[in-house]
């Protein structure tokens, strides 16, 4: 076995997880090499990923957080033959690329969303392009999300955009509370598609851009697109697949 290594968030839970997990693995063998366990909700596995994206490791997510949409479940008896069964997913984040109001430039990977929110209690008026052509000349609205098919059950989804299936090769710009035009829906693009947002009145109506949980204020243009070159290599036991999760979402019916 070579270089296993595993994280856990900063919880009771997450601890009595590694303890566990600890305990099995030094009287059984793992098959698999180079896998990092990480062991915490969604937004941890998120902020790991991304500081181990330079690593060509495969990621186990142990869920001890509360949805756990990118984890597995915890199953204490057959947590090893699970680690030793699992099978790879492998996706690529978004770039995201912000101007802000100074000319300054920053970059963030996105690995489920690019959120693009008013900053202020003005709603936003922003403009929006993909490749050259405009999509929509003046949009205001509470904001915009780009989305990779990993996180369009995420924030995506609060705000009724589509679930892409996770081989569809698409990703998806939805609107966050449109006011004008009041029937924009969401537009699903191809994934070699490069989405450009500008911010129309930088002065008066400020806007924030957020890679996940990454956020640079004052923007004046982001400019959203997949990274092709970072890959994640994402592990999951049959019970739990990301597919199937997706799935499961795609098929729910809204109750009231």
């Amino acid at each position: 076995m070579k270089k296993l290594k595993i994280i856990f968030d900063k919880n009771n839970k997450s601890k009595i997880i590694y303890n566990i997990l600890l305990k099995k693995i030094n009287k059984s063998k793992i098959n698999r090499s180079n896998i990092t366990i990480v062991i915490g909700g969604d937004g941890f596995m998120l902020k790991t990923l991304k500081e181990n994206k330079k690593k060509d490791n495969l990621f186990y997510g142990i869920n001890s957080g509360n949805y756990g949409f990118l984890m597995n479940k915890f199953d204490k008896k057959n947590i090893i033959n699970d680690l030793n069964k699992s099978k790879m997913v492998t996706i690529s984040p978004f770039l995201m690329t912000v101007t802000n109001k100074n000319n300054d430039i920053k970059k963030s990977l996105a690995i489920n969303e690019v959120s693009i929110l008013r900053q202020s209690r003005q709603a936003a008026i922003i403009k929006i392009k993909i490749n050259k052509k405009i999509l929509i000349k003046r949009l205001i609205s509470d904001g915009v999300l780009v989305t990779t098919p990993a996180g369009s059950t995420a924030y995506n989804l609060s705000v009724h955009g589509p679930i892409l299936d996770l081989n569809s090769n698409k990703i998806a710009v939805t609107p966050i509370s449109p006011f004008r035009p009041r029937r924009w829906k969401s537009k699903i693009l191809s994934n070699k598609s490069k989405v450009i947002i500008k911010n129309v009145d930088i002065s008066k109506r400020p806007i924030s851009a957020v890679a996940d949980n990454t956020e640079f204020r004052n923007a004046k243009s982001i400019i959203v697109k997949i990274d092709n070159k970072t890959k994640f290599n994402l592990l999951y036991n049959s019970k739990s697949s990301l597919e199937k999760k997706i799935k499961i979402e795609q098929s729910k019916k809204e109750k009231n």
